[in-house]
Order: structure tokens, then sequence, then C-alpha cells
């Protein structure tokens, strides 16, 4: 007899298909994710901490997973939903197939339903509840277990490093304040001559100003930003005194502290080719994005941000920038990994912000 599971959802619909990965079944919030490649980055990415992610591409595990292209050591989501689990994979890299990786993780997943259905059921709905069960008869059961559940809201705080740690050889300094970091944060900082010192989401502006960096990076990581307040006092305390640079988490964390006001969007920005215009130069790049919370606009209105990128789908704010002091954000992942390489050049920029604010320095302790 072929195995079967259930994909439960709060609101009383369930999906039947074949078991995938773990056996530790578990419950979490369920999103979809719209990249066509990049599972192996995707399911490593600390921000889906949590989260049970639907791909909406049919075929995932094709490429198979190389130990080389993981996002964080240990992958923290708590299920994934899939159309079809490729179990002969075909690439000279790989290593481990989708369902191994997952079982060796204690991630659930379910293969073999319509995902479709359940992309077009978030998108009207908004995010929902979900679990997974082997049981056709426990499926009620797990219904009113959703019902009940009150998700965690300490995300950052289970995926940010304990105690510091530094990538050295380079010239330059840079402080990573890891709330749920990317490695490829790390490599396009140390590809630019950065030495990384990254350290836990909770560490003091003062601490940060005695390892006198030349500029700070505050990382992408998962979950609702007002939950994150030990953050905004430590970029209170930088702003203006080193220069930095938000991505994902850290934009929210940015505008913030400034005054703005964020909320939960209906179903999130996750994928990698949402088009985002520059409004400087009038450019559209398509970007790699992971979030479900933004930054209300209108409550940017009494700060000294200024919108600097917008979403072209939903006019939602992607980027900000201090009118006084150098720092800048941006919603989207410049890292990619998944996704386009477009935006990039915001590490550039970064160099050159942080080079120019030292050129200032000089002129003034001369």
């Amino acid at each position: 007899m072929i195995e079967r599971r259930y994909l439960v959802l709060e609101d009383g619909t369930y999906y039947e298909g074949y078991p995938l990965g773990s056996k530790e079944l578990k419950i979490g919030e369920i999103v979809f994710n719209t990249a066509m490649t990049g599972y192996q980055e995707t399911i490593s990415d600390p921000s889906y901490t949590g989260q049970i992610i639907t791909f909406t591409y049919p075929l995932i595990g094709n490429y198979g997973i190389n130990r080389d292209d993981f996002e964080s050591l240990v992958p923290t989501l708590n299920g994934v939903v899939v159309k079809e689990a490729s179990q002969h994979p075909s690439n000279f890299r790989s290593q481990r197939t989708f369902h191994d990786v997952l079982e060796a993780y204690n991630i659930p997943g379910i293969s073999g339903v319509d995902t479709r259905s359940i992309t077009r059921k978030i998108r009207k709905y908004g995010v929902l509840k979900a679990g997974f069960t082997d049981n056709k008869d426990q499926i009620e059961t797990v219904i009113d277990q959703l019902k009940s559940t009150e998700l965690p809201r300490t995300e950052v705080q289970t995926v940010s490093t304990k105690s510091p740690y530094v990538s050295t050889g380079f010239d330059k300094s840079v402080v990573l304040v890891d709330f749920g970091k990317k490695q490829n944060i790390v490599r396009e900082l140390n590809a630019r001559g950065c030495n990384v010192t990254v350290v836990p989401y909770d560490t003091s502006a003062e601490e940060i100003i005695q390892m006198s960096p030349d500029g700070v990076m505050l990382s992408n990581g998962p979950g609702d930003p007002e939950e994150v307040e030990v953050a905004i006092d430590m970029i209170k305390g930088i702003l203006g005194r080193i220069p930095f640079f938000g991505i994902c988490l850290g934009h929210q964390l940015f505008a913030l502290s400034q005054g703005a006001t964020s909320f939960k969007m209906k179903f999130g920005h996750r994928g990698a080719n949402h088009p985002v215009k520059d409004l400087k130069t009038g450019r559209i790049a398509l970007t790699s994005q992971n979030h479900g919370y933004s930054i209300d606009k209108a409550s940017l209105d009494h700060t000294d941000l200024e919108v600097t990128h917008i979403a072209i789908n939903d006019d939602t704010v992607e980027g900000l920038r201090h009118k006084k002091h150098p720092a800048f954000s941006v919603q989207y992942h410049p890292e990619a990994s998944p996704g386009p390489t477009d935006s990039n050049y915001l590490f550039d920029e970064f160099i050159a912000m942080m080079n120019e604010f030292k050129e200032k320095e000089r002129h003034i302790n001369a």
C-alpha cells in the first residue's frame, strides 16, 4: 500500500499527497515562493524560519543538493509543499536528493498535490496556519490544533548567532548584525575587500562602536520587525556615527527606528522575479524577495527618510535613504541566492558610502 500524507489548512481544507522528508510532522504559516530555481538556497534561508513553503514551480529537486550552496548551516523552516519532487537529480555538483536533505534536517514535506490551488487560496485569503498528518482520521484533530495554536514570535532569537565571529583577510571592516543572515551577504562583502564581523541581533550600539568598523550591515531575517525592539535602539545609536546598509528585516527595522510603522502583508513577496523601480534612475530591476511585512508609505511623511525604490506590482516601499546621514536600505535581497543579480551594485554603493564618510572624517580631524 502506498503511503499517504495530508496537508491540512486551518480553514478546514486539506490536500492528499505523498510523504516527503521527515516523519516528524510540524505546523507553521504556509506561504508560497514563485522562483523557478534556487530551491536549496530557499530552504536554507533563515527568513523562512517556522514557515511551510509551497513551491509554485512544479518540479523541485531536479538538480539535487550540494554542500556549497546552503545559505545557513541548518535549515529552520517547518515544511515544504511541492507538485513533484525529483528522486533522480541530474547535475555534476549533486550530492544528495531533495528528500534526503529534508529528512536529514527533520523537515516534513508533501508531494503530489495541486500547488496552484494552494497558491490561489493564499492569494485570496492570505497566509494561513498549516500542518501535516499521515493519518486521514486525524485531519479534524489537526484542524483543531491549528486553530488553537499561537505561532512563535521569537524567530530572530532562534536563528541569530549566539556569539560574534569574523571572516578576515581584507582591508575594510564591516559589522554584520545577524537577524537571520544569508551567507551570500558575507560572500559579497568579502568579494569587495571587507572583513566581516557577524554579531548577535541584540548587540548594542556601544559594542558596535567599540569595534570601530567602517560600516554596519543590518541583515535579513524572519518574523515581525516590531518583535525586535532591541535592534531599534541600536540603530538609533549608530545613525550618523557609522554608515549602514539594511536588507529586508534590516530595512524594516531602520524605518521603525525613525518613526515609521510596518504592517503584515496579505501574502507577502517571495520569489526571484519581483520587479522594483529605482525612483532616481527610473530603471527597473528584477529582484529576489522574501518578506511578509512592509513599511507603511504614509508613515514616512514625518520622518527624515525618503523612498528610493518601489515595487511595480503593488507600489509598496522597497528602498529608503536617510536625508541627513549615511544610511540606506532595501526590502529585497541584493545578495540574491537565489535570484537575479541585478541589484548587486548596491554593495558597491555601500562601499562608496563608507569611503566618502571616512574621507569626510579625515578632513574634520585634520
